[in-house]
């Protein structure tokens, strides 16, 4: 037998004692914190490292009626998980920021009709505090509308569409960022600039748009513009477009990396120099920018302060706040395709 065996695991009334505290003091620290000094707070923090107390999570559950787990919820096909490193990205640093409140983060996929039926029976059945809903479409608005009647707890990644006012939400300035993209080029001298817009049933898609059309003001020209999904070959497909609809383009503005590289790839094969002949702008900096030679201009969305702010508005909202929308600026980072 080791000589372990048998051992006390430690208590509250242990971790208590060692900090020269109440029993409650421990008990609102392990339940955040509230009315303790920091003195006291940081006595006790001290005191469950030096006892090795850990937390009971099934007593807990049962006195707060809460789970400790929070899920991630993706309405984008599986194979986005993998080509889209923005969403890996994103879930990385949520749950990086969910662990500091002691809590896990729960992977689920959503992007058909049963999926999201076996999603709605999961998070109904009480096994998750709240939701981080990422990249909703306008087309999937029962879905999301069902969410919010379940009355949990959600914080979606962009503006969801319809639902603007009754559910959370953090979002970069998109609308600005993509305006600032096209003045950008437009002060480069580049005047028949294209744009590869992304899908117009989810805010970023509209968004996007919207800011190039703002930039244009009276000279936007339906001719220059193509459809993306914000996959490769989308972005590919809409340049094949663009450069027969209108071959004396100057400048794109791809409303993602990934489809921003595949424009910059048909560009030169179709004897185009970038950015000589076409310059090339992206959105969101994403490793996609850095893997093409020339490599891409692009709009910086900060991920992981878009994260931390929808796990800050999330635990919030499980704490009993009202729902909160953020929107935070984008940042242009000049590389070698403009």
């Amino acid at each position: 037998m080791s000589n372990g065996a048998g051992k006390r695991r430690p208590t509250i009334d242990d971790v208590a004692e060692a900090a020269g505290v109440s029993r409650g003091t421990v008990s609102r620290v392990l339940n955040g914190g509230r009315w303790v000094s920091p003195d006291a707070h940081a006595s006790v923090t001290a005191a469950i490292k030096r006892t090795g107390y850990r937390i009971n999570v099934q007593a807990r559950s049962l006195a707060t009626s809460r789970t400790g787990t929070v899920a991630f919820l993706l309405t984008e096909p599986h194979d986005l998980l993998f080509e889209d490193p923005n969403f890996s990205i994103l879930m990385r640093f949520a749950a990086d920021a969910l662990a500091r409140d002691d809590i896990s983060l729960v992977l689920i996929m959503a992007s058909n009709a049963d999926e999201q039926r076996r999603a709605l029976d999961f998070l109904g059945a009480g096994h998750v505090d709240g939701v981080l809903l990422v990249s909703s479409h306008s087309g999937g608005q029962g879905f999301v509308g069902a969410i919010n009647r379940l009355g949990l707890p959600a914080i979606a990644c962009g503006a969801p569409i319809g639902f603007e006012r009754t559910m959370g939400w953090v979002a970069a300035d998109e609308e600005q960022g993509a305006r600032t993209a096209t003045e950008y080029l437009q002060q480069i001298g580049r005047r028949r600039i294209a744009l590869i817009a992304g899908p117009q049933d989810t805010s970023g898609g509209q968004q996007r748009l919207a800011g190039y059309r703002a930039a244009l003001d009276g000279a936007f020209d339906e001719s220059l513009v193509a459809i993306g999904d914000y996959g490769r070959s989308s972005g590919a497909r809409a340049m094949h477009e663009l450069l027969e609809r209108r071959p004396d383009l100057d400048a794109v503005f791809a409303a993602n990396d990934r489809m921003a590289a595949a424009a910059l790839g048909v560009l030169q094969a179709s004897g185009r120099a970038v950015p000589d002949d076409v310059a090339v702008v992206g959105f969101d900096d994403s490793p996609a920018a850095l893997e093409t030679s020339p490599t891409i201009t692009t709009m910086r969305q900060p991920f992981e302060r878009i994260s931390r702010e929808m796990v800050r508005l999330l635990v919030g909202e499980i704490g009993g706040e009202r729902p909160a929308a953020i929107t935070i600026p984008t940042e242009l980072v000049i590389r070698e395709s403009a």
